[in-house]
């Protein structure tokens, strides 16, 4: 049974349990909001900002939501890094193509003038910093951490050419506590630790996206509190369970989805998705 074939048995806009779920569709989690307007206002100013929690539980969809409403800006220049593993001299490479510098592989210091001339111009023509969005983040090396400190700093460090918002998981608070990139850590203003989801707001989650695909009704009451309360707290855990119940339904054919299928398929014989 294919995605299309799922949307049009169920009424669905799309399925609410994958990761291709529409910018405005995104949940908020709690906190979010608040952070999301500190990071326009940061837009303003520069230097960074940092997301950080467990695996799962929303970090990357709620960068993916704040990339969308920083997005509707205008002439807000937004780049998404999506290689931040690289090495120093890929790192310069991504630079260059997300804000439209050129650079050459043999002269580094030319990099780093034609990005700082880049970001200044574009700060001298808006009111709004350029900005990095970099998931992921705990696998930027010690080295990029560093030469992206020095790349936005102006002027002594009273200014910032560049807004960077940083999302990974809980290493990345550890390694701004180290020697090297104390000078960082020190320098990042709002900071977004995301939680475990208590079983209530899982509930809330389901709920809610249910209702922005366009079939609130499409799952029991007592099957939302089974899923919620199976989870594990935790975000991805609960959309593979639903995914899988989805997928499941739609072979069958059920009007609608209730706790008898997920006891059929997750019962304590059989396998749970693994957290990743």
């Amino acid at each position: 049974m294919n995605k299309i074939d799922i949307k049009s048995l169920y009424g669905l806009k799309y399925n609410p349990f994958l990761p291709g779920i529409p910018k405005h569709a995104l949940y908020s989690l709690p906190g979010s909001e608040t952070f999301e307007l500190r990071i326009h206002s940061m837009a303003r100013q520069g230097g960074f900002a940092l997301i950080t929690g467990e695996p799962g539980v929303g970090k990357s969809k709620t960068l993916h939501k704040i990339a969308g409403s920083l997005e509707k800006i205008p002439d807000l220049i937004v780049g998404v890094m999506q290689r931040p593993q690289s090495k120093l001299g890929d790192f310069y490479r991504e630079l260059g193509e997300l804000f439209n510098a050129p650079l050459s592989v043999s002269n580094r210091y030319g990099g780093f003038k034609a990005l700082r001339e880049r970001w200044l111009h574009h700060c001298q023509t808006t009111l709004f910093k350029p900005v990095l969005l970099i998931d992921e983040a705990q696998h930027v090396s010690d080295e990029c951490l560093t030469e992206l400190r020095i790349l936005q700093s102006h002027q002594f460090d009273s200014k910032s050419l560049l807004f960077t918002v940083l999302c990974g998981d809980n290493r990345l608070p550890e390694r701004f506590r180290s020697a090297e990139l104390l000078p960082l850590g020190s320098r990042i203003g709002p900071r977004l630790v995301i939680e475990p989801l208590s079983p209530e707001q899982l509930q809330d989650y389901l709920h809610f996206a249910l209702d922005q695909a366009g079939n609130s009704g499409l799952m029991t009451q007592e099957l939302i509190k089974a899923l919620a309360g199976h989870a594990a707290n935790n975000l991805r855990v609960l959309n593979q369970m639903a995914a899988e119940l989805l997928d499941a339904a739609a072979v069958k054919e059920l009007p609608r989805i209730d706790e008898a299928l997920f006891f059929q398929l997750f019962s304590p014989g059989r396998s749970r998705p693994k957290r990743n």
